[in-house]
């Protein structure tokens, strides 16, 4: 019999975490979020400019680490991309996160919230070169991405927490914990109710809020188990043929970068 694996506490607050604990808490999210998603076929009106032709061949979490290790990156730059996430599937219902836009947003991502959050950011040519994708690319997904957030780039620090905590509880391999505080003002993430920094209930997830406090429903909190695939809308003429270009467009394309 394997013995179970050794439980790691972490700190109550996201900014003290481990930068390499806190990309292993997301990429464990996105992938079971992208395993869900890749089951829904692709149509035409669903592609966009993070598309890439075939999956890139690094995984998420080898990615994020490659963009920690070249580019500083922030705790908060990195735990806000789920934030981004959830706030553009919310704005444009047809984009999801697959293996085929994961590594593209999260750059992308990466890319806007450095220059948001950070005094001190790279120049786009490096993002693009430890992104694996070409500088002028990098530029148009910049553009794409504040289209389709409209600009909204920030949140609180409440919201980045119970991101944070979430992913600690819902972790599939279940080796972190947040250590149940000694005192009502600390935050608790073993039990059923978390807690925010001023002591007061906070539900698991912002879709089980009651009706006092409203927020869109979470893409990356919810139970991706209880998702079920919806049929996509017949595309119309125009959206065929883009898709039709951009398979040509694709097969034209050099091997080397994700996408």
């Amino acid at each position: 019999m394997e013995a179970a694996p050794q439980r790691v506490e972490l700190p109550a607050a996201f900014e003290d975490v481990e930068a390499d604990v806190l990309v292993d808490l997301i990429a464990d999210m996105m992938e079971r979020l992208m395993a869900h998603n890749d089951r829904i076929p692709l149509s035409p009106e669903a592609l966009t400019r993070f598309h890439s032709r075939s999956a890139p061949g690094i995984s998420v979490l080898d990615y994020f680490k490659r963009i920690v290790r070249f580019t500083k990156v922030e705790r908060v730059c990195l735990l806000i991309t789920l934030h981004y996430i959830d706030q553009i599937c919310a704005r444009t219902p047809l984009f999801t996160l697959s293996s085929l836009t994961c590594h593209r947003f999260v750059i992308t991502s990466i890319t806007i919230s450095s220059k948001t959050f950070c005094d001190v950011f790279s120049l786009n040519s490096l993002y693009a070169k430890v992104g694996g994708i070409p500088v002028d690319e990098l530029n148009m997904l910049e553009r794409e991405f504040l289209r389709m957030i409209d600009w909204q780039l920030t949140c609180t620090r409440e919201i980045l927490q119970e991101y944070y905590v979430n992913l600690v509880r819902t972790h599939s391999r279940g080796i972190y914990y947040i250590p149940v505080p000694e005192s009502p003002s600390s935050i608790s993430s073993d039990s059923d109710t978390d807690w925010d920094m001023g002591g007061s209930p906070r539900p698991s997830s912002p879709a089980a809020e009651n009706s006092t406090t409203q927020r869109e429903p979470s893409t990356i909190l919810i139970d991706t188990a209880t998702l079920s695939p919806q049929p996509p809308r017949p595309p119309t003429l125009e959206q065929n043929m883009a898709f039709a270009d951009f398979h040509q467009s694709s097969q034209d394309q050099p091997e080397g970068h994700p996408g």
